[in-house]
């Protein structure tokens, strides 16, 4: 089963306004038609554009099938289905060029549509009251059972393409022309977002749409290392576990927070501990960890990010961290302001190599991703 795309952009587009079509005007720093074309990618097997036989030197860079456009875009949507007959593609979805928003929800849920429909669209309905009129209020219109149709317009490919071949030609758009020859058309969901772009307008609108979507993800790591000394127990992710030996160190030596502390600082890329709290400052002298902690979480928040996730893993023979685990990622949780199950804390030995297995000290590994709040 082979899927493909047609993007229809013969158009003008003059009410938008520019010196450009508006498929080809610069949205969020790249073409209209660049926009869309990206949102195929990757969900099917095939992308054709339809572009205005003007605009076909500046569509190669493209490296996609280009197809002419008509005098319509009935004409220019039937030169594309032709160009894919006897090619083996059995649905095809029809898309506008202006619509360079469309999502992948949208675009799968018309394609599994086609598994039980000849065709499937996406559709709002309509929830504002509908008048009559011209400079004033002549009468209302029932909405009831009234849909604002989007695009991609999906359909079996054999279906549509006869039923192209026989209309006379004038229709809307694709579900038109499929119910003119017979065929159900099952309304999916639409999308506020998949707007067409029209007007200048809607331009600003579609930039803010992208801003709003940008994602913005930091990754950081840490690692540390304390050695054993004198001592009744450590201090671990925020519990003193009891043991033999406790950590060296500046602070409380608590080695996964250091780590930890370290990831964040990291993903912000605003140094390290040693960075916020010189070792040299006798007044960080024992201080504890969560200190530190709190701090890096205090800067996440004011460069405008929220924690997705953090992973710390202790190396160390003894002691036994398993029965720890959660009171850590419980002292963790309290520390940070999330939720417990964003924090994973777990734990292994070296196998008795190096420094750890001669239990010598304790090594932590931390990550932590950042996503823009």
């Amino acid at each position: 089963m082979t899927t493909a795309a047609i993007i229809v952009a013969a158009g003008r587009g003059t009410r938008a306004g520019g010196d450009l079509p508006k498929q080809w005007q610069l949205l969020a720093g790249k073409p209209v038609l660049d926009h869309t074309i990206d949102a195929f990618f990757g969900r099917v097997d095939r992308v054709c554009v339809v572009i205005h036989p003007d605009d076909l030197p500046r569509a190669a860079r493209f490296g996609l099938p280009l197809v002419a456009g008509g005098a319509t875009r009935a004409e220019s949507v039937r030169n594309a289905l032709d160009s894919l007959a006897g090619t083996g593609v059995t649905k095809v979805l029809i898309h506008d060029g202006a619509r360079p928003l469309v999502t992948p929800r949208v675009i799968g849920d018309v394609l599994a549509a086609l598994d039980h429909s000849v065709g499937a669209a996406p559709a709002l309905p309509v929830t504002d009251a509908l008048w009559r009129g011209g400079a004033s209020v002549t009468g209302t219109a029932p909405r009831d059972g009234l849909w604002r149709a989007q695009t991609p317009q999906g359909f079996r490919f054999d279906a549509i393409l006869a039923a192209h071949r026989a209309h006379p030609g004038g229709a809307a758009d694709d579900v038109e022309v499929a119910r003119a020859a017979g065929h159900d058309v099952r309304i999916v969901p639409g999308d506020e977002d998949n707007l067409k772009l029209t007007f200048a307008a809607d331009f600003a609108r579609a930039e803010r749409i992208l801003k709003d979507r940008k994602m913005d993800i930091r990754l950081g790591n840490g690692y540390d290392v304390h050695a054993f000394t004198e001592g009744d127990g450590v201090w671990l992710c925020g519990v003193k576990v009891p043991h033999g030996r406790a950590l060296l160190g500046h602070s409380d030596a608590d080695v996964g927070m250091h780590a930890l502390t370290d990831a964040i600082y990291g993903a912000l890329a605003e140094g390290d501990i040693g960075v916020h709290f010189p070792p040299s400052d006798p007044q960080w002298k024992g201080a504890a960890s969560e200190i530190f902690l709190r701090h890096a979480m205090q800067r996440v928040a004011a460069r405008g990010y929220v924690l997705a996730n953090c992973d710390v893993t202790l190396v160390c023979e003894r002691p036994k961290i398993g029965p720890h685990q959660a009171a850590m990622r419980q002292a963790l949780a309290a520390i940070m302001g999330v939720e417990m199950d964003r924090i994973s804390v777990k734990a292994t030995t070296s196998e008795r190599l190096g420094f750890t297995g001669r239990e010598e000290g304790i090594a932590a590994l931390a990550t932590c991703a950042l996503v823009r709040a």
